[in-house]
């Protein structure tokens, strides 16, 4: 089967315009379709075409965050295991960096260096991009500037790492067997997860597919556990005490390549809040969660997770418009 090498040179470069002086309406027009769909975190959530994409998502950051890089972790690419098009996505996930020098969406500049952690999804066809799903932790950029929308965190956030292992730049395509066996492995979690009905023990659950020193690196508000105990006391417990009645596992898109994959949905599942998560109280509402998750296998089992939780509007949908609450901007 081709490789992927023309999708990831077209990704390459539209993230070397990006963070040119180019004006970005310019470099979206030149490399995505004009029919591009755009999916993005709260308040942007979700924009169609270039022009929409340029003037509401990335004008606002490359005014902010000025003398602007792109600081990458991971970068691979792969077929859609959710979909019978056959098209290849290239995903990726690091931070964009820059000087905090203006305000973004009523957070206030530092004038100090910022990290905007990112993890995106782009669909590659006929040489243009025509999805992106670009998830930005923005509390956690909210917290660098002293307004933390957030109570306590039962994990520790950090300016998330890269894997342990310094190897998820896949820019040479790795082989096959390695990237059949990483969708496999991430299957199986996600065949496990369920509906949280397997019948086991919380942790005994978990090491069907993970290592037991695995780390999961949460998003702002939440934060990052480490072993299989602390993460089930930390997150995973608290979270499925905290919610009822789960959908099924939605997911627009999941892939992988080598010994990394990863997926995102729109929303990727639904849950009624009986309340405790985050220290918020009950509502009974069904809330709907927008995730990127990207993993790292080695050898038959996950042992990294890097996650991202759209949490504004996770709350906005339970009534509490947390930008709102703490930036005066909703």
């Amino acid at each position: 089967m081709p490789g992927f090498q023309p999708e990831k040179q077209l990704v390459r470069d539209y993230y070397v315009a990006l963070s040119s002086p180019e004006d970005p309406a310019q470099v979206m027009s030149r490399f995505c379709h004009p029919d591009l769909i755009w999916r993005g975190y709260h308040p942007v959530d979700l924009l169609t075409g270039p022009e929409a994409v340029a003037t509401q998502f990335w004008h606002p950051i490359k005014t902010a965050l000025t003398s602007l890089q792109r600081r990458t972790d991971l970068f691979f690419a792969g077929r859609n295991h959710m979909a019978e098009d056959g098209a290849v996505w290239v995903a990726s996930m690091g931070h964009l960096m820059g000087l905090f020098d203006a305000p973004l969406w009523g957070v206030r500049p530092t004038r100090k260096i910022a990290m905007l952690r990112f993890g995106a999804f782009h669909k590659i066809e006929d040489s243009r991009i025509t999805e992106e799903a670009m998830y930005f932790d923005l509390p956690h950029l909210m917290m660098q500037a002293g307004q933390n929308p957030f109570g306590p965190q039962t994990g520790a956030h950090l300016v998330q790492p890269g894997p342990v292992t310094h190897e998820g730049l896949l820019y040479a395509d790795a082989p096959e067997a390695e990237s059949a066996a990483t969708l496999h492995a991430i299957n199986a979690m996600v065949g496990d997860l369920g509906d949280w009905n397997l019948g086991l023990p919380l942790e005994e659950e978990l090491r069907r597919t993970w290592h037991e020193d695995m780390i999961w690196w949460g998003p702002a508000g939440i934060g990052a556990t480490y072993t299989i105990p602390r993460y089930a006391e930390q997150h995973s417990g608290p979270f499925r005490n905290s919610f009822t009645n789960r959908s099924k596992t939605g997911h627009l898109c999941r892939m992988a390549e080598g010994r990394f994959g990863g997926f995102f949905g729109w929303p990727n599942f639904t849950a009624e809040f009986t309340g405790g998560f985050m220290g918020m109280p009950a509502t009974g509402k069904r809330v709907e969660f927008r995730v990127i998750d990207f993993y790292r296998r080695d050898g038959e089992k996950l042992a990294e997770n890097w996650i991202f939780i759209d949490l504004l509007h996770l709350w906005a949908q339970q009534g509490v418009d947390l930008l709102e609450r703490t930036t005066g901007i909703g």
